[in-house]
This record gives structure tokens, sequence and C-alpha cells, in this order.
């Protein structure tokens, strides 16, 4: 254990060091002057000489990569970082479809953020954290299996997790710090930091300071590489039993990330073929949509047949009042859908995703009735607090296909997805299920504008908005420009809501930010750009 206090040491000599934490003995340093060790854990108190020696220890690591994608820390206490609850939060809230009522958000929902506030600066430290666990994971598994403690198929699917787990976080990291893959022609503009090793050694992390920005394309390639892993040597959902079958890696989430990842480089065709794998390919059967909505949120969504992966909490792991989806959004009443989507004139006033009730755990309410405004009623666990992330649901790989078939000007496919989402929330199908010529004048350009609607509808509150915010700045046909304009960060009137009132059209107490400005994207971390000279000279413009 001399190494791990040696390394203690040199990380307070250099300040504070964000991208590279250090996970030894299962503990997590970072020299934050908050906190010195976080993510005590008991299945993490492990040495690092013995964190893969033994098959149950290893299982209890790769739990330990799970655990820290779940919890995060913000000051010391969990807070669901990044995928918890943050990636959700952060990613509504840097929208306009919700409406932040109170000081919690306001720096996001505001668009105020610097590189010291808080959220932004979490944001990276726990998801780079995330990264370093998934890199100990995939070294140790690997040493493990050379030494024949497990089999090398095993040592394979645990890396598989490490790997889903890595891509995704450095998708959601590209989302919040880079511009869009568009953004340059060859996506040669700044990405983030990649790293493919684990920073265990004081070696590591003289190496780490060196490292700066891959290009944005690199760093696709790289998620699609991890990817690719993945979806090979993880099993199949069917293969895993109890809420692992949502809650871990398997082939299916890994094929939908790449779905996801696909579309945010705008390569529609790999969408398509992607996508096509859940329709008449190996995961065809995997999923299914729910008869009425509502159902893909209840008892926590453990037990849904539409939910492909998300990050599980339970009574002795959750990121608490100050995270948990059902106390932030239900119970507490801190963000509320937003006039803006709830008066759209595309939503149909009887659509039961508008189905609603007083109560905070209604098990048919999709929305929750607070003194006349709307909140979500998809987090119902307000107790226990432990609903399922939704890191990836069915329609969303459904409505992601639908756009690559609209985008490819095949407008009969694009409207057969788009209505499969959207038609089992209809309270008549048969009259009010769109028709390609009727509704569309058989354009698939038109189609395309009703499928990005369908996302705002059918995954709100979802954490989605900000990353279609991101991607669609460069639209050819029904382009974003920047941050669009919100209402103001307060408690809105009850009169903001009433569906009679026709399409909210102001007052915007938060304005909109152009795509040029430097506010479009959150900052490196000041103390990251202090400690390492390489990035010191790559923060975005403007901060």
């Amino acid at each position: 254990m001399s190494e791990m206090k040696n390394i203690e040491k040199y990380m307070k000599k250099f300040g504070i060091l964000l991208f590279v934490p250090v996970l030894l003995g299962g503990l997590m340093f970072t020299s934050c002057s908050e906190e010195d060790i976080i993510d005590l854990e008991p299945y993490n108190q492990i040495a690092d000489e013995t964190a893969f020696s033994t098959p149950e220890l290893i299982s209890l690591s790769v739990n330990g990569m799970y655990n820290a994608a779940q919890r995060g820390s913000y000051f010391g206490q969990g807070r669901g970082y990044p995928f918890g609850a943050a990636f959700v939060q952060q990613g509504d809230n840097r929208g306009e479809d919700v409406v932040n009522w109170y000081l919690f958000y306001a720096i996001t929902y505001q668009a105020t953020y610097s590189p010291t506030s808080a959220n932004n600066v979490y944001y990276w430290i726990d998801t780079y954290r995330l990264i370093n666990r998934c890199n100990i994971v995939i070294e140790g598994v690997q040493n493990a299996a050379d030494n024949g403690i497990i089999s090398q198929e095993l040592a394979n699917e645990y890396t598989g997790e490490a790997k889903l787990l890595r891509a995704a976080s450095y998708h959601e990291l590209l989302k919040m710090f880079a511009r869009p893959y568009r953004h340059t022609g060859d996506a040669s503009h700044w990405g983030v930091p990649y790293h493919k090793v684990a920073f265990t050694t004081t070696d590591a992390v003289d190496d780490g300071f060196e490292i700066g920005r891959h290009s944005v394309v690199e760093c696709y390639q790289w998620i699609l590489e991890d990817l690719a892993y993945a979806e090979q040597h993880l099993p199949f959902k069917s293969e895993r039993s109890g809420n692992p079958r949502l809650s871990k890696g398997t082939k299916e989430a890994a094929a939908a990330y790449k779905v996801r990842v696909y579309q945010h480089m705008w390569d529609m065709p790999n969408v398509i073929n992607q996508a096509l794998k859940f329709i008449n390919g190996p995961y065809a059967g995997s999923y299914e949509l729910h008869e009425h909505p509502w159902e893909a949120f209840q008892d926590g969504s453990y037990g849904s047949t539409e939910h492909i992966f998300g990050m599980e909490s339970s009574d002795t792991n959750y990121p608490s009042v100050n995270g948990a989806l059902a106390s932030q959004y239900n119970r507490r009443g801190l963000v509320s859908v937003s006039p803006i989507i709830w008066r759209h004139e595309g939503w149909l006033l009887d659509d039961k995703r508008r189905q609603g009730s007083e109560a905070e755990n209604d098990p048919e309410a999709m929305v929750r009735h607070y003194f006349g405004r709307i909140l979500t009623a998809k987090y119902k666990r307000v107790d226990a607090m432990d609903d399922l992330s939704p890191m990836m649901r069915y329609p969303e790989v459904l409505l992601n296909l639908a756009e690559a078939y609209a985008r490819e000007g095949d407008a009969a496919n694009a409207l057969t997805y788009l209505n499969m989402v959207r038609d089992r929330s209809l309270a008549d199908p048969a009259t009010q299920s769109y028709d390609l010529q009727d509704d569309f004048n058989g354009d698939a350009i038109n189609v395309l504008e009703a499928i990005l609607l369908e996302r705002r509808i059918e995954l709100l509150m979802e954490g989605s908005r900000w990353p279609d915010i991101h991607r669609l700045q460069h639209c050819e046909h029904h382009p974003i420009d920047g941050i669009p304009a919100k209402l103001d960060n307060s408690v809105p009137p009850a009169s903001a809501f009433d569906l009679d009132a026709g399409p909210y059209e102001g007052p915007f107490g938060v304005v909109s930010v152009d795509y040029d400005d430097h506010r479009f994207l959150w900052p490196l971390p000041q103390s990251e750009i202090n400690s390492n000279p390489t990035l010191a000279t790559q923060q975005n413009p403007g901060y």
C-alpha cells in the first residue's frame, strides 16, 4: 500500500488532478480540497495486488465499475454522476422542454456555467473516474486470464462490459464539452482526451499530463471500436436474469449504442443497418413496446420489455434526495415539463402520454398535476428512489431508424417506424395514425419533422433533448440554431400550462444562445487546466 500513499502525495504536489483519477486498492484519489478519499463502498475496499486475484474479487471489482457509473461524487456525496441520474437532469435542463423552478439547476438551465461551476466540473471528474475504473478492469481481468484465475471467455465478457461503459462515457463527454461531429467537414476539431490505459502509478500519471484533446473523429472511431468489441463478447439479454438483463451490458445494449453513435456521426446507412438488427436480425423479438406508454415506467422499470439499458439503483446504493430522479423530478418538484412542449400543437390533446394524476406514484400516470403545473410521473419510486435510469429504450432505436430512413428519402419506411412508436399512445389509432399522403404529401422531409417532434414527446424528461439539440445544429432540413429560448428560471404560473390557450408563445425569460456563442459548450474544469499543461492551451474558446 506504500505505492498508494506515494501517489496521493504526488498528486497533491501537482494540485487538483481531474482527468486522470487513480484507483488503487479500490480507493479513488483526487486532490480536490473537498475530499481526498471517496467511493469507499464495501466491495471496493480491496488492495490493488488482490483485487483481481480470485474470481469472487474480480466480480466485485466489476460491480465497483457499475457503482462508479451509478453514483459518482459531488463534494463527497453520491449525486448520480454520470449515469445514475445526472445525464437525465443535465440533458433536460440544457434544453427548452423543461422548466427549472429553483436554484438547483439554474447554472445549467441559464447557461451561466464557468470553469469552476460544480455541475460541469463534477460531470468531468466523475465520468473520467468511471473511465479509469473501466480501464483498470480491462487490464485486471486480462492479467487474471493470463494467470489462469478466470477463463479468457469470462475476461472477454468483463472487458465487454467495461468497454460499453467506456464508450457511453466518452460519447457523453463529447456531447457536453465538444462541438458536434459536423462542426468541421472531417470532424478534426477538438474532442476530449481519450484514455485506454489505467492510471495506477506515478509513471502513468506523468504520461497523462502530456495527453491533450483528441479530435472528434478519433474519439468516435474509438467509441465504435469499443462498442464492436462489446457487442461481440457480451451475452445476449436472454442469457442474463433479473435486473442485470437491463442494468448490465448485453449485446443488444452495445448494438443500440452503435445506432445512437452513428446517428450523431450522420452516418444514416449504418444507423439503418444497426437498428434493423432489432427488427429482422439477431435481436428481433428481444424487445417490444408495451400496450400503454406508462407500463414502461412501472415498478422501477426493471421488468420493462422496452428498456434496453439503464443504471440500477437500490435502497443501499442510490444518489440520494439530491440526485434520484423520483426525488428531483417528482416529490420535490424541482423541474417541470415546459409549456413549450406541453402546449405544442403537434401533441394531440388525448395522447396517452398526457395521462395524469395528482398522486406521486400513480402506476398509470405519465404526468403529475401539481397545482396546475405539470411534473413528470415517469419516476415513481419516491420512497425507495430506485428507478432505473433510462440510458437506452427501444422507442429510441425505432425513432432513430425512422429518422435515418427519412433522411435517406424513404418516406414509407420512415413512417412505419414513426407510427410504431406513436400509435400505442393514441386514443384512436385507426383515425389518428399518420397517413403518408394525407399528412405528409408523401414527402420524407415532412415525415422527418414529425419524427423530431415525436422524439421530444416520447423521450421527454429522459435527458435526450440536449443530445438532439447538439447534433441537429447541422441538420439540412430542420436545424436548431444554438440553444433555444426558455421560460424564466422560476415556478411558472399555472396559466402557462393551459392547453386551451394554444401553442406557447412567451414570455421567454431565458434568451436563446447562438451556436457560435462559447456558452453552447461546457468549459473544461479550471483545475484540469491548471494541472495539465497540454490542456491549458486547449480550453474551449471564450472561457
